[in-house]
């Protein structure tokens, strides 16, 4: 049995693919399995895995490591157009964040997450009557 936990991904299959539901594992090039029921499919993948492991460990094939395991700093150096860069200061001083905090936000925003510092949103101008209101756009 593995012990590495590997990212398993299920969907319905539609009648034209034959039906039930596959797993797959997005790591694992390859690597899925299928089944009537959700519970199947995931039986059948987990055996999917154990053997793709162990063919991979006896043809001394690269095992890729689990996006699990993975630690994530949280920081990267990103470049941007010097125009960008002057938009993105005056709206963080606009709105009374650090361009930081402003660049999580938009990002966060962009993916439809929310970001667990306090942050929610950004103030936006009322087209009606001018008031500052909180948007988590």
């Amino acid at each position: 049995m593995s012990e590495l936990m590997y990212q398993a991904n299920i969907r319905p299959l539609s009648k034209d693919e034959g039906g039930g539901y596959i797993v797959e594992f997005p790591e694992i090039p390859g690597c899925y399995a299928d089944g009537e029921t959700p519970e199947e499919a995931f039986r059948e993948a987990h055996d999917a895995l154990e053997s793709w492991l162990k063919t991979a460990k006896e043809f001394g094939d690269p095992i890729p490591k689990p996006n699990s395991t993975r630690r994530y700093s949280g920081q990267w150096r990103q470049r941007v157009p010097k125009s960008l860069h002057k938009a993105l200061v005056r709206k963080a001083k606009e709105e009374g964040v650090s361009l930081n905090a402003l660049t999580a936000i938009l990002l966060a925003q962009a993916l439809g997450e929310k970001i667990n510092d306090g942050h929610s949103g950004l103030h936006s101008k009322s087209q009606n009557n001018g008031n500052s209101s909180t948007s988590a756009r």
